[in-house]
């Protein structure tokens, strides 16, 4: 007989009762491989674009800010002729400039706190320049915080959007570090 599911545990034989075990924990594990990968790839997801900590997140973040700076407009042009990209490449598409492309690094000061330095292209109908973006988390904090946002156009001076000091994003100033000994 085959087992298609209709026959009871109990009308089945040993070797009908070992062949459906397998099967149905075969199934089982199919669907727990399944529910894992889709969890893992939605955590992906999450962390890499939708996170207010992702480099994509904090990327437009920036790009909405000069699109709505009246300091910027004026020097690049109309706020929805304005494009940001990475670094280019030798495509000459624009649409091929992926946001993988921008030059961005996260790294860890002496006090714990996490700096992202982030810089980017930005083309308008007037000019292009590209924005330097300095932030940093805060060992206490969940979320990064400006430090610098500048927008530097050729031939022109450096619009500063955003900066703040050191003390003002609540580090403490560096102690004095005399013979590899802190000194407070």
């Amino acid at each position: 007989m085959t087992d298609d599911g209709r026959y009871t545990w109990s009308e089945l034989s040993g070797k009908e009762k070992v062949a459906r075990a397998t099967q149905q924990s075969f199934n089982f594990l199919i669907v727990v491989i399944g529910v894992v990968m889709t969890g893992g790839v939605l955590t992906l997801l999450y962390t890499d674009v939708f996170s207010p900590n992702s480099k994509t997140w904090q990327f437009e973040k920036a790009v909405s800010r000069i699109k709505e700076d009246p300091r910027c407009t004026a020097l690049l042009g109309d706020s929805k002729n304005i494009k940001a990209y990475g670094e280019t490449t030798g495509n000459k598409w624009t649409r091929n400039r992926p946001i993988a492309r921008i030059s961005t690094t996260i790294q860890k000061d002496s006090l714990g706190r996490e700096h992202m330095y982030m810089n980017f292209h930005v083309e308008g109908s007037l000019n292009e320049g590209t924005v330097h973006v300095h932030m940093i988390k805060p060992v206490d904090e969940s979320s990064f915080q400006y430090r610098l946002l500048a927008l530097d156009v050729r031939g022109h001076p450096r619009i500063v959007l955003e900066q703040t000091s050191d003390v003002a994003l609540g580090g403490k100033t560096s102690p004095l570090k005399i013979l590899g000994i802190n000194w407070r």
